[in-house]
């Protein structure tokens, strides 16, 4: 993937750059795996708006992408890298040897008629192969990795992320996730070898309001720019400090470093070591 930037013939062109999507080999999805994605706009079942500053945003089908990879010991060849609007990470299409067709994250460095195999026993030490984690040696970047075996993939799904094998200690492997954090996982947990695609995409600036909108994203608005009545924050003449010893939610909760993480969680027992900074 590469970057493109615009000659600066408006405002919002100035500052704007667009993904170029040179490494897409096909515009057109499988068809067989293609949904209706119906807007919800941040509202429920009746109707109410429960997540704020969502709405509008271009029309999506979604792809279905197969997290789990189940289909062991069969070869399968890449026939297409495409673009998927619901997520930054490429997505590659697979064709196995009984015709089955799946889509799955793309790695770095996958390529158009490369051979890969999902399996629990025993696979090559290549980019986009998907093995159990005490398969595999230490070090190695992963992908895509399960927090529960068979549930599929959980951690590291988004563009450029990986994760490194550090260490197996009895029934459990050693994980360093992208933030820092150390965890522990089954051993029996698929990983897939590699590193997920579209490293660029973490450069790429909007440049303008409009393209937020594209994307379903509808304005926020700071708390002290509203009304006493609308927020603990707002209110009085001119530019104000928040009056308050800790900032608030607009339900009069505290924000901003506040630790939401349950402090009886079973899975904190899985936590080697806190993410930088916590």
């Amino acid at each position: 993937m590469s970057i493109k930037k615009y000659k600066p013939t408006t405002a919002g062109r100035r500052f704007a750059s667009v993904d170029a999507c040179d490494d897409v080999t096909s515009r057109k999805p499988e068809k067989s795996l293609v949904s209706a994605l119906k807007k919800k706009s941040g509202r429920n079942a009746q109707g109410k708006i429960t997540v704020r500053h969502q709405g509008g945003g271009v029309k999506k089908f979604y792809r279905e992408v197969d997290f789990k990879q189940d289909k062991y010991d069969i070869p399968a060849v890449v026939k297409t890298i495409e673009y998927d609007p619901n997520r930054n990470s490429r997505i590659a299409l697979l064709a196995y040897r009984d015709g089955e067709k799946r889509y799955i994250i793309a790695p770095v460095g996958m390529k158009v008629g490369q051979t890969v195999l999902s399996s629990k026993k025993n696979a090559p030490i290549e980019i986009g192969n998907r093995l159990p984690l005490e398969k595999l040696p230490m070090g190695t970047m992963v992908y895509g990795v399960e927090l529960i075996p068979g549930r599929g993939a959980k951690i590291a799904r988004s563009a450029g992320a990986m994760v490194q094998f550090m260490a197996m200690e009895g029934n459990t492997a050693q994980l360093k996730l992208p933030s820092g954090e150390m965890r522990l996982v089954p051993k029996t947990s698929m990983a897939s070898i590699g590193q997920v695609g579209n490293l660029d995409y973490m450069h790429i600036r909007l440049g303008k309001a409009g393209r937020k909108r594209h994307m379903g994203i509808r304005p926020s608005v700071t708390g002290k720019a509203m009304n006493p009545v609308d927020h603990p924050h707002g209110g009085g003449e001119g530019h104000n400090p928040i009056g308050l010893r800790a900032p608030k939610t607009k339900w009069g909760k505290k924000a901003m470093g506040v630790k939401t993480r349950l402090p009886k969680s079973k899975s904190n027992q899985m936590i080697v070591k806190r993410r930088r900074g916590k």
